[in-house]
């Protein structure tokens, strides 16, 4: 999976890469990733384990709300305080004590691991014994500097919601069958019994694309309703479903962004069958979002 990023060693792919294809044990790395996002906005090297809990944790007790699990294990003593804190046992003081004494026990030193291996770019350096923190490093405030920053906070809750979803299903995230609603734009994880909103497409599909179309590989936005807005194209067209309506062409690995132009512009794509190389990339495109 290192091709992900070997073709385009850029910032933003190194960064998808941690989170579309980083260890999924537990959610650390989303809230961890999240709270960077909060904090870039201070441009200050050094942040102290006491300034990363309380975005850390707070992301986290969010998610917890509405998604209990939040780990593969059985328990988790720092999920636990965090639990307590939402049902107001405990005093915020006392969470974010918590936090800093349990958890960044792990996260912080597998944040820039990916299949067994550091990715090709550090966005912050551990000065826990140092300097009781973490260094953000050029590499990050580069990244913060580029058009797709703000495309990235979206797509870490996208892939964020999608590992949940696996989870509270008791089903791998590759073998759960995901879905588009194209009333509302959303991905729906499908099981025998319900069908539940996993994400919003645009930010869930945005990082497999590295925040390109996949016609003409010009740079999108999944923001709605600006001008640069990807569509959510279907690649074997929608009405082919009216053939068969068993065929999953609502599925997730039919589904890629495209830009207005490419799919709906004077010579856009349409309804047209695609060409033998786009079915190639498309399959290509499709080993990512199975290799999770």
């Amino acid at each position: 999976m290192s091709r992900f990023y070997e073709i385009e060693p850029t910032l933003d792919n190194f960064w998808r890469a941690i989170i579309l294809f980083g260890r999924n044990s537990a959610s650390y790395k989303f809230a961890l990733a999240h709270a960077l996002y909060d904090l870039s906005f201070k441009k200050q090297s050094l942040i102290s384990l006491e300034e990363l809990a309380l975005p850390y944790a707070e992301h986290l007790c969010k998610h917890l709300n509405t998604h209990p699990k939040q780990a593969t294990s059985a328990t988790s003593s720092f999920l636990d305080k965090l639990k307590l804190y939402n049902q107001g046992v405990t005093s915020k003081e006392e969470m974010l004590d918590q936090t800093v004494r349990l958890g960044f026990n792990n996260v912080i030193d597998a944040f820039h691991n990916v299949h067994g291996g550091e990715i090709g770019a550090r966005f912050f350096l551990d000065e826990r014994k140092e300097s009781q923190g973490i260094r953000l490093t050029d590499d990050f405030f580069r990244l913060t500097e580029q058009s797709q920053f703000e495309n990235l906070r979206k797509e870490t809750n996208a892939r964020w919601r999608l590992i949940e979803s696996a989870w509270e299903n008791k089903l791998s995230n590759r073998l759960m069958l995901v879905e588009y609603e194209e009333t509302d734009s959303t991905l729906v994880g499908v099981n025998e019994v319900k069908r539940v909103s996993v994400t919003s497409a645009r930010p869930a599909l945005n990082g497999y694309q590295k925040g390109r179309c996949f016609y003409c590989y010009k740079y999108i936005s999944t923001v709605s309703g600006s001008d640069e807005c990807a569509d959510v194209d279907h690649f074997f067209a929608h009405r082919l479903k009216a053939c068969d309506p068993t065929k999953p062409i609502d599925g997730v690995a039919n589904l890629v962004l495209a830009c207005k132009n490419c799919n709906r512009g004077e010579n856009g794509k349409f309804d047209r069958l695609p060409s033998i190389n786009l079915l190639d990339r498309l399959y290509s495109r499709n080993e990512y979002l199975e290799a999770v």
